[in-house]
Order: structure tokens, then sequence, then C-alpha cells
């Protein structure tokens, strides 16, 4: 009878510790309209970069690193949206994604300063 007792005991807290984990949220998206003004602030630093450049000779170089800029942007975004990304890589596409369109505006706002206007 002890020994009875015992094994339900047992197989009662077994079945308890075994609880299935957690469904994985699913990453946030970039709402659209985040992502929109992110393309054209990086799109308007291209252009007014690389007009700038044809008459500013010091930012020829700065021309030629922009553009990549628009590429990447649109790669991190590409990877957040995708429902089979990882929540970690939807997450850290989206924080790259806001760390290059920083990056734009950033870089547009010193182009005065290089004699651009």
């Amino acid at each position: 009878m002890k020994r009875l007792a015992l094994a339900l005991v047992l197989a009662a807290c077994k079945s308890r510790g075994e609880a299935p984990p957690p469904p994985e949220a699913p990453p946030p998206v970039m709402p659209e309209s985040e992502a929109k003004r992110g393309k054209d602030a990086c799109h308007a630093f291209v252009a007014k970069v690389c007009a700038c450049a044809e008459t500013t000779p010091p930012l020829v170089e700065a021309c030629k690193l922009a553009r990549p800029l628009v590429d990447a942007l649109d790669v991190a975004l590409e990877v957040a949206a995708n429902p089979e990304s990882a929540r970690r890589d939807a997450l850290q596409a989206n924080a790259t994604a806001r760390k290059i369109v920083k990056e734009c505006i950033e870089e547009t706002a010193k182009l005065p300063g290089a004699g651009c206007p």
C-alpha cells in the first residue's frame, strides 16, 4: 500500500514538471510608415550627397559609401519582415535598420558643414 501511494505521488510530481515550453512570440514588425520614412531619409541622403559630390570633390567618397546604405536598409527590413526569420534575427534586423536610418539622417545634417547647400 505504501509503495502504491509513493508511486502515485512520484507520478503526479513528474507529470507536472514536464510542461511544454510556451510558444515563442512572433517577432515585432516595423510599422510600414516607419520603414517608409527611413527609406525616404536614406534615398534623400544619397541623392543629396551624390549631387554635391559633383561640385565638392571631398564628397565623392561619401557618395560611394552612401549607396550601399540603401541596400543594407532594404536587406534589414526584408529580414525583419520575413515570417520565417527567428525572433532574435528579426529584432536584430529592426535594430540594424534603425541604426542605418539614424546614420542617414545624421550624415544629411553634416552636409552643409561639408560645403553642400
